[in-house]
Parts: structure tokens; sequence; C-alpha cells
């Protein structure tokens, strides 16, 4: 599963690890700054995008009104999108502006979604 995450302060891996995700299982990009976002999100073409609100150059929400009107003209939309800001404000906008879930970031490895390691 590939994953690609905008999130500059906590180490997504991490998170997801403790949280009892085989990361093995998945193929996971994180940047620590927004530049050249689209660009990014098409080279990698991720499964899961998951975007922080609060981030140098654009905002979470600044790169999914982007990646939203780069849709509207022709680029490929990842298939799941994910909210992980700590603001539920935040995410909310996002969620308003097209993601599929939201949740806090500490809460990440919570989610359905992700393989689980075998105990």
């Amino acid at each position: 599963m590939k994953v690609l995450a905008f999130e500059d302060s906590f180490d997504i891996e991490a998170l997801l690890i403790s949280g009892g995700v085989d990361i093995t299982k998945l193929e996971l990009h994180q940047f620590r700054e927004s530049s050249d976002h689209l660009a990014r999100i098409a080279d990698f073409e991720p499964e899961i995008l998951m975007l922080d609100h609060f981030m140098p150059p654009y905002t979470g929400l600044q790169v999914l009104q982007n990646l939203v009107q780069a849709v509207e003209k022709g680029a490929k939309r990842p298939p799941k999108i994910i909210a992980i800001s700590s603001a539920s404000m935040a995410n909310e906008r996002m969620r308003q502006c097209g993601a599929d879930l939201v949740i806090r970031k500490d809460l990440l490895a919570t989610l359905d979604l992700w393989p689980r390691i075998s105990t």
C-alpha cells in the first residue's frame, strides 16, 4: 500500500509502529514541507494521502484545494485522503474540501485500513 504524508512535526512511521501497524506492508513517504506537492503526489501516486494542516509553505487545506483543482483538470485523485491535523477545526475544513477521513494524528494507527502486526 502506497502512503504519502505531508506532516512536518510528527514521525508518521513511528506513530503507526507504536499503534501496531505492520509497516512492512506499506511504502511510506513523508515530506516535512509541502513545496511541489502536486508533483510529489503525481509522481508517487499514493493510495492514501495524509495531510497535516499546519505545515510550511502550504497548509494541508491549500494542498487539498490545489489537488481538487488539479483533479478537475484531469489529474489522478488518491483513492483515500486523510486529514490528520491535531486541530479539529482544520480537519473539518479539509473534510468540507474533500478529505475522505479526518482524525487526530495521534489516533492515526487506530484506523481499520492499516495492516496489523500478527501476534
